[in-house]
């Protein structure tokens, strides 16, 4: 490379040191030259390649405005004539993450050029966007940015010179995608290696990693469930109208807990939902189709149930992490149990 590659850093607002939460509505602007952890990758880069310029986004704009934020944000990239664009890192930062991995996937798509990001393997972001773009793996938080740095820039000078790359030696997360070689032996071969290695005690590594899922042991069934007290827990985003917890659209933060105490119905008037992963529009009508409050006060009624819990809890399951996920699901669970509880109904979408 005899002149120096022109890469473009895309930054939330937070990074972009603009603000917290408060600055998460901000619009896409630009910056000539490296802001914030850029100045770690304009270092890390070298004299191979330099920060032409920094777009900036509020994380809260860019989720809410996915496509106009998009098309906003490679306007402003394609100011820099770049042959490059690197991304975040996000680390866990879910609505940040799905904001790197769209940005990247249209640069590519748009110039033709490396794209490059760093996220947390739960992120949200990963699973989105891992065939559109190279995602390192990272930390957890913004406390893992000395490792990841280097390795991003790594990576991205790699791929601009056309080098090939291997997720492992250069520790960027499976793209999940499936390419044709010759091996130097038969599967079979490779395959009894593998075992007799594994059988020995020696180290080995599949060709095919399969994925690894949670396995829950049910739980007993309810004793009586014409005695039993059962509450309502959904991941469709019911709330109060107005969404008074301000839980996200997508990579909810937090989760909500509301009172039904005198509740028979949930209308338009009183509740809605706050999920931004499917059309709104019929859960707004009637939030009792996610969250069937009114069938709940007729099996009460009938003697079918014991009763209904006193509070439902709600969260918005859009692209919110597993990690986050679980914590939500143990402070609920504790709660439930204290309260004696004795059955849920967990509704999604």
């Amino acid at each position: 490379m005899s002149e120096k590659v022109r890469a473009v850093h895309y930054l939330n607002q937070f990074f972009g040191q603009i603000g917290g939460e408060d600055k998460a509505g901000i619009a896409p602007f630009d910056s000539p030259g490296h802001v914030g952890p850029g100045m770690a990758f304009a270092a890390a880069f070298g004299d191979e390649a330099e920060i032409a310029g920094t777009v900036i986004c509020g994380d809260t704009y860019f989720g809410e405005n996915v496509e106009r934020a998009t098309d906003e944000v490679i306007a402003l990239i394609e100011k820099y004539r770049p042959d490059l664009l690197i991304a975040g890192p996000a680390f866990n930062a879910g609505r940040y993450g799905i904001a790197c991995g769209a940005v990247c996937a249209a640069a590519a798509e748009r110039f033709g050029i490396p794209v490059v990001t760093g996220m947390y393997p739960e992120n949200p972001g990963v699973d989105m966007y891992r065939k559109d773009a190279y995602i390192v793996e990272t930390g957890g938080s913004a406390a893992g940015m000395r490792k990841a740095v280097p390795l991003m820039a790594r990576l991205a000078l790699r791929l601009v010179r056309g080098e090939p790359t291997d997720p492992a030696a250069d520790g960027y997360l499976s793209r999940g995608i499936r390419r044709n070689y010759f091996a130097g032996k038969r599967g079979s071969e490779r395959a009894v290696e593998m075992l007799v290695r594994k059988l020995s005690g020696e180290g080995f590594a599949t060709e095919y990693p399969m994925p690894q899922f949670d396995r829950v042991e049910p739980g007993p069934p309810v004793a009586d469930i014409s005695k039993a007290t059962i509450a309502l827990v959904t991941s469709g985003g019911i709330v109060p109208k107005g969404n008074p917890d301000r839980i996200e659209s997508s990579s909810a933060s937090k989760f909500g807990k509301y009172d039904l105490e005198g509740v028979e119905d949930l209308t338009d008037q009183t509740h809605q939902t706050a999920h931004g992963g499917y059309d709104p529009i019929y859960a707004n009508e009637d939030p009792d189709r996610v969250l069937p409050v009114d069938v709940m006060r007729d099996l009460e009624r009938e003697g079918a149930i014991g009763k209904l819990h006193r509070y439902f809890y709600a969260t918005v399951g859009n692209g919110t992490s597993v990690a986050n996920s679980r914590k939500y699901a143990a402070d609920i669970a504790e709660e439930l149990v204290g309260a004696g509880v004795d059955g849920v109904i967990l509704t999604s979408t």
